[in-house]
């Protein structure tokens, strides 16, 4: 394999696309969040919302690909657009590095050169954005009726966290750094109380987003593995969106569409001891359970997590300051967190 850092060019994520059988929900979920609804495919029923520069699809065909896969999968991340500088010569150059092309005859739902990513959802190569125009001009049409709503602060997707079966963890990183050039930035081995998993953090070459994967290490049910059950094979678990603010993103959620897990109230009696330079307030932090990490003197990041929104699919809520870590001081007391929330539904 050559060692071409960015043999695809790519640029960001354009996209995520959604496909489930409750698109009333879905839409209250992520009006909930502060994303507008704005426009739909010309020729579809799959409707644009967006965020700053976190841009949604929500398909509610009843045929063609995304249909297929929620038939599949219950509410899921069917495709994800990733930004790329030449979508024709990055499809070739990932398919000559051993991806799998989506062909037209596979049903996708959008013109785009694609092929298989995460438990075959797609990626597709998208080439329009930033001065190019944008794929939400050329190709989508206004609503009707739009739903402008005030944006919560989030800003883009920092993360997207894929679950894969035992043992595959591997043939996953490979994916990612054999055609797209990802390197690996971590790796943790978490224990909670009764179970435990592995978790492998990769970085895209274009540096703006980075892709963790987790596979369980037990047979006692623990959380990859009731997610895999769930969601009937490996995919995307969780995005992550970046603010800049947590605790103003946070003041602004309806907690009624949106809960967080539970974090244990013995976690903020060191927390503070261990990160001293947090500069938000610090009740604010306790009240809205916000969970804290620092890798280094003087910087730090602030992260949460939703509990299950849509299937076994959550969202993260992300701020860095001056940190590229993924938590890793929390990865106890989430997984406890996680695990106790199993517990209450019965799942341990």
């Amino acid at each position: 394999m050559s060692e071409v850092k960015n043999p695809l060019g790519l640029v960001g994520i354009e996209f995520t696309e959604y496909a489930t059988p409750d698109a009333d929900y879905m839409d209250k979920v992520f009006t909930d969040f502060g994303f507008s609804k704005l426009k739909k495919y010309k020729d579809k029923d799959v409707v644009y919302y967006n965020q700053n520069d976190i841009h949604f699809l929500l398909n509610n065909e009843r045929e063609g690909f995304s249909a297929a896969f929620a038939k599949s999968h219950g509410p899921a991340i069917c495709s994800m657009g990733w930004r790329v500088e030449n979508a024709q010569k990055a499809f070739e150059v990932a398919v000559e590095r051993g991806a799998k092309p989506a062909t037209e005859s596979a049903n996708k739902d959008f013109p785009y050169p694609a092929i298989y990513g995460i438990g075959d959802s797609l990626i597709y190569f998208i080439e329009i954005f930033g001065d190019k125009g944008s794929i939400y001009d050329n190709d989508f049409v206004d609503l009707e009726e739009q739903n402008i709503v005030k944006d919560k602060g989030f800003l883009r997707i920092d993360h997207l966290t894929n679950n894969v079966y035992k043992g595959t963890m591997e043939t996953w990183a490979n994916f990612y750094k054999n055609v797209f050039g990802f390197e690996e930035v971590r790796y943790f081995d978490i224990k909670g109380q009764k179970t435990a998993l592995l978790s492998y953090a990769l970085k895209s070459p274009c540096g703006t987003f980075s892709i963790p994967i987790n596979e369980g290490k037990d047979d006692n049910n623990n959380q990859i593995d009731e997610y895999l059950d769930e969601y009937n094979g490996p995919g995307v678990q969780h995005l992550a969106f970046l603010t800049n603010d947590l605790v103003a993103s946070l003041d602004q959620l309806d907690q009624s569409t949106i809960a967080t897990l539970d974090i244990i109230p013995e976690y903020y009696e060191t927390i503070f001891d261990r990160v001293p330079w947090v500069k938000e307030d610090k009740e604010k932090i306790r009240k809205h359970q916000i969970l804290v990490d620092s890798q280094s003197e003087n910087c730090y990041l602030l992260q949460i997590f939703s509990k299950n929104l849509f299937g076994p699919i959550f969202i993260e809520m992300i701020q860095r300051v001056d940190d590229g870590g993924f938590g890793e001081g929390n990865f106890q007391a989430l997984f406890e967190s996680i695990e106790r929330d199993q517990e209450r539904r019965g799942v341990l």
